[in-house]
């Protein structure tokens, strides 16, 4: 799938004047004392970055969300252990082998990671998480982690974000990065952040990794709260083929390099920040649902009036994961039954005889009936880039959003052939 560079470019270096945001060029090392680094281990992959590094220049406040997957990866356990005391100054990302499945040999490896990454910056080895994406069940060749580390370690840079975003990518056609400003009452803080994923993705830490960072002074119990909300109505909103990886991990890191009054939790700063932060994370999530394995279009699945946000929340995931909706879309038919029967599947409460739907602005269903229309009109919408499903289910007053991708041929193509 190709790039709409245009697009991304219209959305860089310039003004999101709702979210009060100023958007950025860059990801990670954006937000003041943050550095990054890639290197080619060769862990996978020939000829590309593999191997990134992540970097605090002093002590960093860390919150994190783990996959909800029974089956956890080695990194996934090491980083849990290591920012138990909510702090942390490196992350470091190998791509190509997830690390998982791997049994006692591959949580040695994952510890031994965060102590080569210790001992060349001189941090403790608890403050620095691990994280890994790629293929399950094989170990990873430490030799060439190693020095993949070594050469990161060495060549950490304020530039280096981008290529670190590069390196943690796998069957990702697209960079995934994006950084943004926003004032504080006359201070301005700024979040970075940077994302992998493109298919084994679905609700509750939807295979994705996700690191942001902000030089915002930030108490540690108030960071963890504002990430939870942030991923619910964002990682936690996407799919793109019901599987829920064994890796899937979104670290933040908070420095405190702006020098700006701590943001607490209460207050305007805490909204605004909360504001930034959703924002960033619903980017970036996007992102994720619109480089799906194979997909050719975004879906954007909004419910309105539902009773309540669990209801709305599981409606828009049911009918954004629904492979015959997928198809559907992939297949440009507007077959707005299957819309219909899985928010009916979906477990939200709602009368389907109060329940209306549209494409883009095209009603297809009314009160769960038929309505005439533009089914030209409605092919239209269904070839945009990004398209929009509307369900109102008449139930309540609460709305959530989700999103996904078209199914289409070349996702069964990818991912038979993964390992090969």
């Amino acid at each position: 799938m190709m790039v709409n560079k245009m697009a991304v470019e219209n959305q860089l270096n310039c003004t999101d004047n709702q979210a009060g945001l100023e958007i950025v060029t860059g990801g990670v090392t954006v937000p003041q004392g943050f550095l990054a680094a890639a290197a080619g281990a060769e862990i996978r992959y020939k000829d590309r970055p593999d191997l990134a590094l992540l970097y605090s220049v002093v002590p960093a406040t860390a919150a994190a969300l783990y996959t909800q997957n029974k089956v956890q990866a080695a990194p996934v356990v090491v980083t849990r252990e290591h920012l138990r005391d909510g702090r942390a100054q490196a992350v470091v990302i190998n791509s190509g082998i997830a690390n998982a499945g791997t049994g006692p040999q591959g949580l040695e490896d994952a510890r031994h990671m965060a102590q080569l990454v210790a001992r060349n910056l001189q941090l403790r080895t608890e403050d620095v998480a691990v994280a890994s994406t790629g293929v399950i069940g094989t170990l990873l060749p430490m030799e060439r982690v190693e020095t993949g580390i070594n050469i990161a370690a060495a060549s950490l840079s304020a530039e280096g974000g981008t290529e670190a975003a590069r390196a943690i990518m796998t069957t990702d056609t697209r960079l995934k990065e994006i950084a943004v400003k926003v004032d504080l009452g006359g201070h301005w803080i700024t979040i970075g952040g940077m994302a992998k994923g493109s298919g084994m993705i679905h609700p509750n830490m939807a295979t994705m990794l996700a690191f942001l960072t902000t030089d915002a002074e930030i108490d540690a119990g108030f960071l963890h709260q504002s990430l939870t909300a942030a991923a619910q109505r964002s990682f936690n909103m996407i799919t793109v083929d019901g599987d829920t990886s064994t890796n899937d991990m979104v670290i933040m890191l908070a420095n405190g390099q702006a020098k700006n009054p701590r943001i607490s939790g209460t207050g305007k700063e805490s909204v605004i920040f909360q504001k930034a932060l959703d924002w960033v994370t619903q980017y970036l999530a996007k992102e994720l649902a619109r480089d799906g394995e194979g997909a050719t279009r975004l879906i954007e699945v909004q419910i309105q009036q539902a009773a309540s946000l669990i209801d709305a929340q599981k409606a828009g995931r049911a009918v954004a994961g629904s492979s015959l909706v997928k198809s559907a879309v992939f297949g440009r038919d507007a077959n707005w039954g299957r819309i219909l029967a899985a928010a009916g599947y979906s477990g939200a409460e709602f009368d389907p005889q109060q329940t209306s739907v549209w494409l883009g602005e095209v009603l297809v269903a009314q009160k769960g009936t038929a309505v005439p229309f533009d089914e030209d009109l409605a092919r239209q919408v269904l070839d945009e880039e990004t398209v929009v499903i509307t369900v109102n289910l008449g139930a309540g007053e609460v709305g959530a959003v989700a999103w996904g991708c078209d199914l289409t041929f070349d996702y069964i193509k990818i991912n038979a052939s993964y390992r090969s």
